[in-house]
């Protein structure tokens, strides 16, 4: 009976991929035949899955919508992913749904094994949010994310890889103090043992993160807390962004346009890429604004926060003018 069970949760993990599985071939997956394939299908059937079957010589098996939400199958980075984007959206990073962002996160740390969920918490109770953003960010792991966090609840110094901005790399020893979530950014707050002073490490430039098994006592902090430690350092870095971006429109009309301070290459006949340096998004984001078309911004990420925020607030007061009372009352 275990391995039947085992079994099956592999079948549904399997089919939670999206894609449509031949049946001779999700049966080798499984190591069964396709008569024992077909008992465990509707096995699953039975428990609320709607799995669809295609009949014949490439007949096979997809995993369709339904009119319920079963139990998912979920592996240990997918949890935590989940965890995270549930808690950044209780925090108000998703406006209108925090409410139901606390219960699910409570149902998911609920079910979750003892050892999953102390990582969970463990990140939970280390992060400071510095803004509304918080999803696992590009180029960070799940896994590597709570491995940092442990450390960091646990005070347990820590060792790893990082690649500084102009792609020097070097080995860190350092003693966590706090992860910071700032927009798509994670940082890491430390005491760097071989510099002796504070610095905040980005976390999608860290890698093979592990903890030394050496305590250490906490040490004061000189900021109000990790997220201004973080702020004053990005304040004190002069930044020059380098703006890639993808418009839905010629490129002699973008050309016309905004051509005196970037870069117009032609895609095809509709798209053309667009390419500026400065330092300050805010203007990049107002001659794309302009240019009246669609379009998807390739770099760097911060340009997208910047849009997020401009929109949300263009957004609000959109709706905030459509609900002014006219001047006999009515909405105008």
């Amino acid at each position: 009976m275990a391995n039947t069970s085992t079994r099956t949760l592999r079948l549904l993990s399997l089919l939670q991929t999206h894609r449509y599985w031949p049946g001779d071939e999700l049966a080798d997956r499984l190591g069964v035949s396709v008569r024992t394939l077909r008992r465990d299908i509707d096995r699953l059937r039975e428990l609320g899955y709607p799995v669809q079957a295609q009949r014949g010589v490439d007949g096979g098996y997809q995993l369709a919508a339904g009119a319920a939400l079963p139990p998912l199958v979920i592996d240990d980075e997918e949890a935590v992913a989940l965890a995270v984007g549930l808690q950044a959206a209780a925090e108000g990073a998703m406006e209108g749904i925090a409410e139901a962002s606390v219960r699910a996160l409570a149902k998911v740390v609920q079910v979750m094994p003892a050892r999953l969920r102390s990582r969970v918490e463990a990140l939970r109770a280390m992060t400071v949010p510095a803004d509304q953003g918080g999803l696992v960010g590009e180029g960070v792991h799940p896994g590597e994310l709570t491995v940092v966090a442990l450390a960091c609840r646990d005070s347990e110094g820590l060792r790893f890889s990082y690649t500084a901005a102009d792609g020097r790399q070097s080995e860190r020893q350092v003693e966590p103090h706090r992860l910071v979530r700032l927009g798509r950014r994670w940082y890491l707050v430390a005491y760097d043992l071989t510099r002796h002073d504070w610095r905040s490490f980005r976390l999608d430039r860290l890698t093979a993160p592990r903890g030394s098994g050496v305590r250490f006592r906490p040490r004061e902090l000189p900021a109000a807390d990790a997220a201004a430690f973080v702020r004053a350092g990005l304040d004190s870095v002069p930044r020059t962004y380098q703006v890639d971006v993808l418009v839905e429109a010629p490129a002699a009309t973008v050309e016309e346009r905004i051509g005196r301070w970037s870069g117009v290459e032609e895609v095809d006949a509709d798209r053309c890429r667009v390419r500026m340096t400065s330092e300050s998004l805010d203007w990049p984001a107002m001659a794309l604004g302009a240019l009246g078309a669609d379009f998807r911004v390739l770099d760097p990420p911060e340009l997208l926060d910047l849009i997020s925020d401009w929109g949300i607030r263009f957004d609000r007061a959109a709706r905030l003018g459509h609900a002014r009372p006219g001047p006999y009352g009515e909405a105008d």
